[in-house]
């Protein structure tokens, strides 16, 4: 089971990597092309709009290649994302669920595949390692001897 944990969590690394560099790529390419056109929306100027496409590169790329660190430590340590790090897989998630809903209008059945791919890779890592999670619990303790720390009420005078 920690072998196939650990498989799914480097493969779900590698496709958000891949992915990461195809975002920045696009990013980066659309900029330019607005930058060359001359292209400007609501008067802004095209220099400001490669400007603000590599800005949204950077964040984009590192977000999704933040994530896939995160993945890539859980694969090489077998242990399982808690706190920030989940919380930042968790939003990566809901961030691929969200834009395949969008993918769907915008550019069609395969690319809402694809997203819809990577979401069930981060739920299935997320799920895999959630179970790891509850399985390593604390026992609460030796359950109590029939009659220890029962309390009885007071007689009463009747």
């Amino acid at each position: 089971m920690a072998g196939r944990r650990r498989a799914v969590a480097a493969v779900t690394a590698l496709v958000l990597t891949l992915e990461a560099a195809v975002l920045v790529g696009l990013n980066l390419f659309l900029g330019k092309v607005a930058d060359v056109q001359q292209m400007s929306l609501a008067g802004i100027d095209p220099r400001a709009m490669e400007v603000s496409a590599v800005i949204g590169a950077v964040l984009v790329g590192g977000y999704v290649l933040g994530c896939a660190l995160v993945l890539v430590r859980t694969a090489v340590r077998d242990v399982p994302p808690r706190g920030f790090p989940r919380v930042v897989l968790i939003s990566c998630a809901v961030v691929h669920g969200v834009l395949g809903a969008f993918c769907v209008g915008l550019v069609g059945w395969t690319a809402f595949a694809f997203m819809m791919a990577v979401l069930g890779l981060l739920v299935w890592s997320l799920t895999w390692y959630g179970e790891a999670m509850e399985g390593a619990a604390p026992s609460p303790g030796p359950a109590p001897a029939p009659g220890e720390g029962e309390v009885s009420a007071p007689p009463t005078g009747r």
